[in-house]
């Protein structure tokens, strides 16, 4: 299988615990990714600058300060409406099921190489879509996005 060679992506991680946080940055930057903001809250995600549009956004379901990962992607899609975001949650049932516009999942627990798969199947998705790898198991992609990458 061919891929093309893709720049690198601008990540957003909104993640609440701090050793995942960390381990999704590593896994971003040892891709060559670039890790442009972290965010625990929404009130996190709310004062960035709106020049740190992201090109993906990896958004936790449960956040600190009793927020939400739903509301979080409710404010990017207003803010950067074409940011890719992806919930990464160990409870995916909670998930509307149009995914509330949301672009897919990752579950936890997931595995460093999963992640990965995913990561570069967005990259080639974003860069010049459609992507020409195979959607991997470990991420799921919403109805709407599917359809979209549909040959």
């Amino acid at each position: 299988m061919k891929t093309r060679p893709t720049p690198p992506l601008r990540i957003l991680i909104v993640e609440d615990e701090p050793l995942l946080a960390m381990d999704i940055e590593f896994m971003v930057e040892s891709a060559g990714h670039k890790v442009i903001a972290e965010a625990a809250s929404l009130y996190d995600v709310e004062d960035l600058e709106d020049e740190a549009a992201p090109n993906v956004a990896f958004v936790d379901i449960q956040l600190a300060k009793g927020t939400s990962g739903l509301d979080v992607n409710q404010l990017i899609q207003k803010r950067w409406p074409q940011t890719i975001i992806v919930f990464v949650t160990a409870n995916p049932k909670k998930i509307p099921d149009d995914f509330a516009g949301a672009h897919g999942v990752i579950a936890k627990p997931f595995t460093e190489s999963g992640f990965e798969s995913a990561l570069r199947y967005l990259q080639e998705g974003v860069c010049e879509p459609p992507p020409v790898s195979a959607q991997p198991g470990s991420f799921i992609a919403s109805p709407a996005f599917a359809a979209s990458w549909q040959d």
